[in-house]
């Protein structure tokens, strides 16, 4: 009997000692869930509920700037900037073959002041790639003149180097515009039923030379006692035949009695025409 009662007490025992025991712990949850904050508690919580479908997460709108453009592709079917713009045209350079490309540089080489401008077409008469040239360095082109890329430079080159040295040599003055007449015209030649090289764009009339000093020289037949003026003259017909196949002035014919005519048309047999 004794030892069913100790038996009895010290269950007693162990059973208030785990109420004792699970009341503190109820106790410390209570306090340490009270100690902790809102967001201390959500941030225990896994990301994902694992087992079960989780609701996708919606997105904050993107932030408005105003005052400032959406960026959008110019062309929306381009979804690569890599990829070329089919609907861009191609530039002038890109439509120019290779000979036309080497003279343009040979232009800006030489110092010449230039722009290219649309094809001319006319009939029997144009230029497939015509430039229209407004200075050659530092002497003037009065007016700008239109011609074939060879033909400005050819003439750039004789300007350079005969004409500047020439004005230089005789005058002690360097050349600061040439006045032309013509340049590229859709005409035949006079009395003739040929094309004439202004119809091509090869041609160039030369109706005086400003210099630097003041002068204005006149291509027309200088006087009897005009040596100088008639020296210098000479030197533009005989040093043009080395770079022109035609050259033609004062003293050839009445059309030419009044400016110098410059041309490189091609002749097959290679004769020059200087008169």
């Amino acid at each position: 009997m004794a030892r069913r009662l100790g038996a009895v007490l010290m269950a007693a025992q162990r059973n208030k000692c785990a109420r004792i025991a699970i009341a503190g712990l109820t106790a410390g949850a209570i306090a340490t869930i009270s100690a902790c904050t809102t967001g201390d508690v959500f941030a225990l919580q896994p990301a994902v509920d694992v087992g079960s479908q989780t609701a996708a997460v919606p997105q904050p709108d993107a932030p408005q700037y105003s005052g400032m453009q959406r960026l959008v592709p110019s062309n929306p079917y381009m979804t690569q900037a890599a990829y070329p713009r089919m609907d861009e045209p191609m530039s002038p350079l890109e439509q120019m073959p290779a000979s036309e490309i080497d003279c343009r540089n040979e232009l800006k080489r030489m110092g010449v002041v230039y722009q290219d401008v649309q094809p001319i077409h006319e009939g029997q008469c144009g230029i497939d790639f015509p430039v229209k040239v407004s200075a050659i360095g530092s002497v003037a082109m009065k007016p700008a003149a239109t011609l074939t890329c060879n033909m400005a430079a050819t003439f750039a080159a004789w300007t350079k180097n005969e004409l500047q040295p020439a004005a230089r040599w005789r005058y002690f003055s360097g050349v600061k515009a040439i006045h032309q007449g013509s340049s590229y015209s859709c005409r035949n030649i006079a009395g003739e039923g040929v094309l004439s090289e202004h119809g091509k764009g090869n041609a160039l009339d030369v109706m005086s030379i400003e210099l630097n000093n003041g002068d204005d020289i006149d291509v027309r037949k200088p006087g009897l006692f005009a040596f100088r003026t008639r020296g210098f003259l000479n030197n533009v017909r005989a040093d043009g035949c080395e770079y022109f196949t035609t050259v033609l002035g004062p003293g050839y014919n009445y059309d030419h009695r009044n400016h110098f005519h410059f041309d490189i048309k091609n002749r097959k047999s290679g004769y020059r025409a200087c008169r």
